[in-house]
């Protein structure tokens, strides 16, 4: 399908097809998303302009938590924390996409329908800047349901193997001090000995090789992390919200990474919300050109560079 089809349906982009799935891609001048056009909210894909898909492609994982069959499918999924089978809701049909028409650059809002376990509904909206290789997105979970429920928006995106995940820690005080300034957390199947994760004086590395799966998560001063791969860094940045009450033992930036993927989570923060009520929850991702020749160093340097300005 050509952008006419795009122009006549009042949509943005292009149709795609992603394993049979009916999708739609938009393009900036740096920059490409697919999203998912039937289901979700999903954002499937995502590269620089011209060049191969960065994320994880998982079209037949799937699994049922209790409320029927849900799909993988790769790429950018929206749960919320704490995790329970609630979040695994089947999510193949009723999502509404539109248009955002204050928006520089290419974007979509999709919409899902309401999940019956909870009442929540979840609206992604998907901005391209138009001039660089960055995507905000813009999420959004609302109480549809007729109780109050205390969560926390959740964005999980998964990339392929083969490169470093990036987690700056805060960095200490030269002088000694008595109060703890960091928060580390590892989930049950974590191992301290497993060799692709580093927790080092002032950041955390997975190297995301195939393996058993691991996990772990911080309290980010900074809300910035990155994926170092194939020449390219991905920074991921959120507000920290640093103060605020957060799930998994206060965490707001997580890893996780197991035989086909590794993926990148932020969290925002614990709110308890009534019927009717919403949280927003923003992410921005910047794709840099950065050669094969960086090193974890110096990608760790450069995200605090990025957080700082």
């Amino acid at each position: 399908m050509n952008a006419d089809a795009g122009s006549a349906s009042g949509l943005p982009g292009i149709q795609v097809d992603y394993f049979g799935r009916a999708a739609r891609r938009l393009e900036s001048a740096r920059c490409w998303v697919e999203v998912l056009a039937g289901g979700g909210p999903r954002v499937l894909r995502m590269g620089l302009r011209d060049g191969p898909n960065l994320f994880a492609e998982t079209p037949t994982a799937s699994w049922d938590g209790g409320h029927g069959q849900y799909d993988l499918l790769g790429g950018h999924r929206f749960w919320f924390a704490p995790e329970s089978d609630d979040c695994s809701v089947p999510d193949q049909e009723g999502l509404t996409l539109s248009a955002i028409e204050d928006a520089a650059g290419p974007a979509l809002r999709m919409v899902g329908s309401v999940e019956a376990p909870t009442g929540f509904r979840k609206t992604i909206e998907v901005r391209l800047d138009p001039d660089s290789a960055a995507i905000s997105l813009r999420h959004i979970l609302a109480n549809e349901g007729s109780s109050t429920l205390e969560y926390a928006p959740w964005p999980i995106t998964q990339f392929k193997l083969g490169g470093v995940a990036v987690l700056p820690l805060p960095s200490g005080d030269e002088k000694p001090s008595f109060q703890p300034n960091q928060v580390v957390v590892l989930w049950p199947y974590t191992s301290g000995t497993d060799e692709r994760l580093d927790i080092g004086d002032h950041r955390i590395t997975i190297r995301a090789r195939a393996d058993k799966p691991v996990k772990v998560g911080c309290l980010s001063a900074i809300g910035v992390a990155g994926y170092l791969v194939d020449g390219l860094l991905v920074v991921l940045r959120t507000d920290p919200a640093r103060t605020a009450r957060h799930a998994d033992f206060g965490c707001n930036l997580e890893v996780y990474c197991d035989d086909r993927t590794i993926e990148l989570e932020s969290l925002g923060p614990l709110v308890a919300l009534a019927p009717g009520d919403s949280v927003t929850h923003d992410e921005r991702w910047e794709i840099r050109e950065v050669g094969s020749g960086m090193d974890v160093d110096a990608a760790e340097a450069l995200l605090r560079e990025i957080a700082r300005a």
